[in-house]
């Protein structure tokens, strides 16, 4: 079979797939557009290629499958730093400095670092890459290996330049939205937060066998935000 139909077609249809189809590192990437800007945004982009290696090697050519209890454990925490991320979205749309930055959001005191580190967490305790590379782009990884090295890297460069091409769109979207009013920039963020609270409260709950919870928690944690702003302002008024 060409290697066109077989590998690079598969690929190029993963990786587009994987750029558009809402999840935790898609959420990431908007907050990050919105409040740091799009240089910042790109370094997100760089996460699944420093993250995704030890994922391939892991569940391609030794676990094959990764085992339910590493699975619930990768949930839990990659939940917990979910739900970090949105707390700090929503402090951020209280602070004017955020709102004022210049389209091309650069903010200096922001550790470039952090935004890279943090995504690179954030992708590594997402059971997605580790079921993706052990049920679909592994064994096509295999299989494109067993005829030759050129047909395995002809598959990675599909899939990745689909894939991280498809990130760097979105950044492009995004970053317009930046020109809008301190206003809806704040709302944009904020929807932002509340779709990281979403993801989060998912995997938690699914690591739980209690995905019916899902709605309840994340009801729950925005109400006790809620109640923190009003119990801040109230504090503000009265000094």
């Amino acid at each position: 079979m060409p290697m066109l139909q077989a590998f690079i077609l598969p690929a190029i249809g993963l990786g587009l797939s994987a750029a558009v189809i809402p999840g935790p590192l898609l959420a990431y990437l908007f907050s990050t557009i919105l409040m740091r800007g799009a240089r910042r945004a790109l370094l997100v982009v760089l996460a699944p290629l420093l993250s995704d290696a030890p994922i391939i090697v892991l569940m391609t050519f030794v676990l094959g499958q990764l085992p339910q209890a590493a699975l619930q454990l990768i949930q839990v925490a990659g939940g917990c730093l979910l739900l970090s991320i949105a707390w700090g979205a929503s402090q951020q749309t209280q602070t004017d400095s955020l709102l004022t930055l210049t389209p091309d959001g650069a903010v200096r005191s922001w550790a470039a670092t952090r935004v890279l580190l943090t995504a690179v967490m954030m992708n590594l305790l997402s059971p997605g890459p580790w079921l993706f590379w052990a049920t679909v782009n592994g064994p096509l990884l295999l299989s494109a290996l067993e005829l030759s090295v050129i047909h395995a890297l002809a598959f990675l460069l599909a899939f990745y330049g689909v894939f991280l091409g498809g990130l760097c769109v979105w950044i492009a979207l995004f970053h317009r939205l930046r020109h809008f009013s301190a206003r809806y920039l704040r709302i944009m963020i904020l929807a932002t937060a509340l779709l990281l609270l979403w993801f989060g409260t998912g995997l938690i709950t699914a690591a739980l066998h209690a995905s019916q919870a899902q709605l309840l928690l994340s009801l729950a944690l925005l109400a006790l935000e809620l109640l923190r702003r009003a119990w801040t302002r109230r504090k503000a008024s009265a000094m």
